[in-house]
């Protein structure tokens, strides 16, 4: 669970509103610098400023009243700084704006803070307030260059446009989708190209042609790959179309927190999909996404891992062009990828094993032995998705097929997460792999010789019943043989 803030992230309204700042030193100068970025009338009380900042007030032609503190002095201010390098002294202050119901704030006195000043990132009319509750100070600042650099010089001035254009769009651009899409097309296309440029007349050209145009707003469908559910995982470009979607159609092991960072105000909807709960059919999840865009709206179908690696993107593909919808497909790290990072083992290695192989644990069920099959023999890697329940028989095949039982196994659940688990052994320890009830979670098998040269430091012994680690002394002189 998220942790929670003790404060409430806000903006005052402060154009040609009194804010007073008492105080003669560095503190006070340095709110006075920060309310200069503001329309607000500034009222600096310093009886005795430092040369520095007298010299800045006299330059700026800001209001200085060079009296000694009086309580009164606070009435009128819609915002008081007590900034005077006197602890007990800015205590004083605070309690006189607070007896007249005037948010005060006193420096680096969080309990005397009825507000905190932020690090501020200013492209009026666009602002950024970085704030850490007064923990690091010096962390906010470091957050505020990053974003400083993050965001165009020219983004006030497209903002301040697109204000211009309000009252229009408010007339003739629909509610909903249409409106979102105009508005994302202004601040990320042509428009804000020419502003950047310093080309205000082409910008404005740009403008008039997306409003002529809103009203045709098509539905499109994002298949997007949530990696295996680490967030840090997931693409820059998984994240960009999230925070654009209407819609989020997620599977039942894409974690929360992934679909928490798509738009703060689109559609959720689960689809299950998980082994043994399956909330809608496969035709069922079709005719949502093609339902879901004809509405005009943008979809994201949020599937674990990649959704060309047996998340059914085939089907929902064919249905979105029977359909005539438009779709893109977002890439994600599927999980044999993270699954290996996670024992930093190579899935390929020289002179070992030069080929690899994805599959699931189901086929190797049936009568007929894949063809692949008999690669694993040959020095192929294997990864087998969803094999936890069918371990018995993958091993079964795998060794009627030719593999030695005493092929190393890795065993990797919820692989890229905080919680994930470690286990390693032989091809003959695999069949423990059913009695493991207590992993719930996703399980991606990794069989071949090139497994042994994987780090099983982390990891504990898949043949837990025997407790004798054999298979773990054996990974050992095999990873030793394959390096050395």
């Amino acid at each position: 669970m998220p942790q929670k803030l003790s404060v409430f992230p806000a903006f005052f309204r402060v154009a040609q509103k009194s804010v007073a700042v008492f105080g003669n030193g560095d503190e006070a100068f340095a709110k006075v610098r920060l309310l200069l970025s503001t329309e607000a009338r500034i009222v600096a009380y310093a009886d005795q400023p430092e040369a520095a900042f007298e010299a800045f007030l006299n330059a700026n032609g800001i209001d200085t009243i060079r009296k000694p503190f009086d309580a009164r002095q606070v009435e009128g201010a819609v915002l008081v700084f007590a900034a005077t390098g006197d602890a007990a002294f800015d205590r004083i202050i605070v309690a006189a704006a607070r007896e007249r119901k005037i948010p005060a704030n006193a420096v680096d006195q969080p309990d005397y803070c009825d507000f905190l000043t932020p690090a501020l990132v200013n492209r009026a009319p666009v602002a950024v307030a970085i704030g850490t509750e007064g923990a690091g100070p010096v962390l906010a600042q470091m957050i505020r260059a990053q974003i400083d650099q993050l965001l165009s010089p020219s983004l006030g001035i497209v903002a301040s446009l697109a204000a211009s254009y309000r009252d229009a769009v408010d007339r003739l651009v629909p509610r909903g989708v249409a409106r979102r899409v105009f508005w994302r097309r202004f601040f990320s296309g042509p428009v804000a190209d020419h502003v950047a440029l310093g080309d205000l007349a082409s910008a404005r050209r740009e403008a008039s042609k997306l409003l002529d145009a809103a009203g045709g707003v098509r539905g499109h469908v994002w298949l997007v790959g949530a990696g295996p559910g680490a967030e840090d995982l997931l693409t820059l470009r998984a994240q960009r179309v999230m925070m654009e979607a209407d819609a989020i159609v997620y599977d039942a092991l894409v974690p929360q927190a992934i679909v928490d960072m798509g738009r703060r105000d689109a559609e959720r909807l689960s689809v299950g999909k998980r082994k043994g709960c399956h909330t809608k059919s496969q035709d069922e999840i079709n005719h949502l996404l093609v339902r879901l865009a004809g509405e005009g709206k943008r979809v994201v179908r949020l599937k674990s891992g990649d959704p060309l690696v047996y998340g059914r993107a085939g089907e929902e593909m064919a249905a979105m062009r029977e359909a005539g919808i438009s779709y893109e497909v977002v890439p994600g790290i599927t999980s044999a990828f993270a699954a290996a990072a996670d024992f930093e083992l190579p899935l390929t290695l020289r002179g070992v094993a030069s080929s690899l192989v994805f599959t699931t644990g189901h086929d190797l069920t049936g009568s007929v032995l894949p063809d692949w099959a008999r690669l694993a023999v040959s020095g192929a890697t294997i990864a087998v998705y969803m094999g936890r329940t069918v371990a018995a028989s993958v091993a079964s095949r795998l060794m009627q097929a030719g593999l030695p039982q005493d092929t190393t196994v890795a065993v990797i659940e919820n692989a890229s997460r905080a919680e994930r688990r470690l286990l390693h052994g032989t091809l003959r320890d695999l069949p423990d792999l059913e009695t493991r009830t207590e992993l719930d979670g996703p399980v991606m098998v990794i069989i071949g010789e090139a497994v042994a040269g994987a780090n099983f430091e982390r990891s504990e012994p898949l043949a837990a019943a025997r407790g004798n680690g054999s298979g773990a002394v054996e990974a050992s002189a095999k990873r030793e043989t394959i390096w050395n």
